[in-house]
């Protein structure tokens, strides 16, 4: 395809995992936090995710003058690795206030506290040279439907986007959604939701959507089919590309690793409807296994960022021609056969 986009990649510190998990004793040693930051370029990355305490450690006993210092200093880092922070996300599922949810929870002083932190977490995006946070609503939801009013619930999350949107002028929010973990059932679970939710506030236009692969698989949802939609929307701010093996937790495996054909057409549908001419970041979401030795490990991210590269390469080189003939004929049988031979046969380059 002509004027091909140069793909720029990013992914958050926590993907660099230290091998832990609820059922048993950790199988890798801590990686220190900011030596991380010298492992981006190398792997060819140059964005950084971020959540607000990632930025800012022991957020919560510093005033708002110290976490802003400390995100200075984070800014520096940055600037002397060639990095940049592509978004800023207020980690609003560990204290104690965001048990029953922050925004949607049923005290005010709970509701505050999620408002406040997620205030900060905007001048925090803002010192460390990101316009973009991120709300992936992981508490926002109910372990059994009765607990909430949930015209209320999605009131006060229309709420809060606006107060977010008054707040700065120049921010804007990304949603993320999922429909389950840490709760039951989750409020704005789909993409069609988050979009809907934008077009409800002040300002629609600052108001998007962060659609993560394994997400849209646990809504029993295409991930490509998502993409579309808010890409016909003009919605789609980033993605977190993984892969995820059918309707349980949330895996962040490989991306391509479990369903190939599917990770093709989301390839497919960023590459055709030009995702990234803007500079929108591929992001990563991946987490190596839990059985895999060394520190720091970094293999899952070198090889997700190769697939994504090659599947690139197959979504070029997919015959276009080809398929409007197979479309025109109705002969959907051909497509699929043809695709999937595509598919099998060898690509290009490693990278």
């Amino acid at each position: 395809m002509s004027d091909k986009i140069n793909y720029r990649f990013s992914y958050g510190p926590w993907n660099i995992s230290e091998g832990a998990d609820p059922f048993g004793p950790d199988t890798r040693r801590p990686y220190d936090h900011e030596s991380k930051y010298a492992l981006y370029r190398p792997l060819g990355f140059e964005g950084v995710q971020f959540h607000d305490d990632d930025v800012v450690p022991n957020l919560a006993q510093l005033n708002g003058t110290q976490a802003l210092r400390k995100a200075g200093e984070v800014k520096k880092a940055l600037d002397n690795q060639g990095l940049v922070a592509e978004f800023v996300a207020p980690r609003l599922w560990f204290a104690e206030q965001t048990i029953d949810g922050g925004y949607t929870s049923n005290s005010a002083g709970d509701r505050k506290y999620a408002l406040d932190r997620t205030m900060l977490a905007v001048d925090i995006a803002r010192e460390i040279g990101t316009k973009a946070v991120v709300f992936w609503l992981a508490r926002e939801g109910t372990y059994i439907r009765e607990a909430k009013d949930v015209k209320l619930a999605y009131q006060r999350l229309l709420e809060v986007v606006n107060r977010v949107l008054d707040y700065d002028k120049e921010i804007e929010i990304w949603i993320e959604p999922k429909p389950n973990e840490p709760t039951d059932l989750a409020f704005v679970p789909t993409t069609g939701h988050a979009i809907s939710l934008a077009y409800a506030s002040n300002d629609h236009t600052r108001v998007k959507t962060v659609i993560e692969s394994a997400h849209a698989i646990l809504a029993n949802l295409d991930p490509s089919d998502e993409m579309a939609f808010a890409l016909a929307h003009d919605k789609l701010a980033s993605v977190h590309l993984n892969d995820q093996n059918g309707l349980k937790y949330d895996q962040d495996k490989n991306f391509g690793s479990v369903n190939l054909r599917a990770a093709f057409n989301q390839v497919l549908v960023l590459e055709e409807n030009g995702y990234g001419r803007r500079g929108e970041f591929v992001g990563l979401d991946v987490k190596a296994m839990r059985t895999q030795m060394g520190v720091p490990v970094v293999n899952h991210l070198k090889n997700t960022r190769r697939i994504f590269l090659d599947l690139v390469e197959k979504a070029r080189s997919y015959d276009r021609k080809q398929v409007s003939e197979y479309r025109a004929a109705r002969d959907y049988e051909g497509l699929e056969l043809y695709t999937i031979q595509h598919l099998l046969s060898s690509n290009s380059t490693a990278r």
